[in-house]
């Protein structure tokens, strides 16, 4: 799926220099494809976790954040290399920050109800950011701001109702795993039997020990631990684009001065990737430290991870392009509730995570407020 990402958004990193749309370079049917792609691979690319047994998520962000700090480096080099803001690694920062928390809000909450609780706070967050220019940045009033506010709140009524669907998110992965050591460890011979016995009695452990963690929560305990995390991740996911957007309305000289910093903000996907992956590298090692040099690694999440990071790497990117042409005004209500649903329907056709004509009704009525709200603020530009 990945690929598809790839072909469709070649166009707007190579054609993002042409007719002027709020106060940047960017056209208007650019930034609503990239909401469009941005929507997609949001509400996607964690898939993997719920395919592959991914532990304490420490190895897998790592993988994760390798891939983007890859798709970073070739924006970078499409963009001919574009002067590198420090300051736009904070952005970086805080949201790898918040991705270390993805795994334990999936195991805890299911990815469906978690993405959609940390949507709702990034979405919050980074709108009244872009629209009352919060943390510095200049205000971004849409052409019909009633219109804008029915939306946005729509969009947080369906994230609320999202909350009240109750998930399964069953230990169905444990299980394969345990089946999946049991079945495929390799004997070469006597001489091989022992260290093999002893990896496959430490894999095991390592299972059990995890499955542990969560087992001994109690079904309301995994609730508050999942949406508060939620919350958390959401703030700070919201506050990402902020370090850029201060960069390109206040630092000096001012545009049409040659040397301005560039409105285009595909210029500054590759400060903002390489934060990301300082961050998650730095965190990694402090993890390594902490499990004594023995971090429970999981060889079959690396492909996933990667292509998971590369799809995000192509989202996050496509979201730059959004905020460029529409504003934050208009591209975070979009791009925050949209994944929202694509997920809640992997999270009933695929995972079978949600269950039950009760949790369907929630579903539908929590959809149809995402899809009438983003309409209404896509609209509202």
């Amino acid at each position: 799926m990945a690929w598809l990402g790839v072909v469709a958004s070649r166009d707007i990193l190579w054609d993002s220099s042409n007719t002027s749309v709020n106060g940047s370079s960017t056209p208007a049917w650019m930034g609503y494809a990239g909401c469009g792609i941005s929507v997609l691979f949001f509400g996607t690319n964690f898939a993997p976790i719920k395919k592959f047994e991914t532990g304490d998520g420490m190895f897998f962000q790592w993988i994760v954040c390798t891939a983007i700090w890859l798709v970073g480096l070739c924006v970078h080099a499409v963009r001919d290399f574009p002067t590198f803001y420090p300051l736009a690694m904070l952005g970086g920062f805080v949201w790898a920050t918040g991705n270390v928390m993805v795994v334990p809000i999936v195991k805890t909450v299911g990815l469906a109800q978690g993405l959609l609780v940390w949507a709702s706070c990034n979405l919050l967050l980074g709108w009244a950011s872009g629209r009352f220019g919060w943390f510095g940045l200049n205000p971004e009033v849409p052409s019909d701001t009633i219109m804008n506010y029915v939306g946005v709140s729509l969009c947080v009524l369906s994230c609320i109702i999202y909350v009240f669907i109750k998930s399964d998110t069953g230990t169905a992965s444990q299980q394969d795993d345990y089946s999946s050591i049991l079945n495929h460890t390799d004997y070469d011979g006597p001489d091989n039997s022992i260290s093999d016995s002893s990896i496959l009695s430490d894999q095991v452990s390592i299972l059990t020990q995890e499955d542990d963690i969560y087992s001994r929560m109690s079904s309301r305990t995994k609730k508050i631990v999942g949406i508060g995390m939620s919350m958390v991740a959401g703030c700070l996911f919201g506050c990402a684009f902020n370090p850029v957007i201060y960069v390109q309305d206040n630092y000096l000289p001012r545009p049409p001065h040659p040397d301005a910093p560039s409105q285009n903000g595909l210029d500054y996907v590759f400060a903002v990737f390489s934060g990301i992956y300082a961050t998650s590298t730095t965190l990694f090692i402090a993890y390594c430290i902490y499990m004594k040099n023995k971090p429970r690694l999981y060889p079959r999440v690396i492909l996933p991870g990667f292509v998971s990071g590369v799809m995000w790497g192509i989202a996050d990117s496509s979201w730059f392009v959004a905020n460029s042409a529409l504003s934050a005004a208009i591209s975070f209500p979009i791009i925050t509730t949209g994944p929202g649903v694509i997920s809640a329907l992997l999270g009933v056709f695929v995972f079978k995570e949600i269950r039950g004509v009760r949790n369907y009704v929630i579903l539908l009525c929590a959809c149809s407020c995402a899809i009438a709200g983003t309409v209404l603020v896509g609209i509202s530009k």
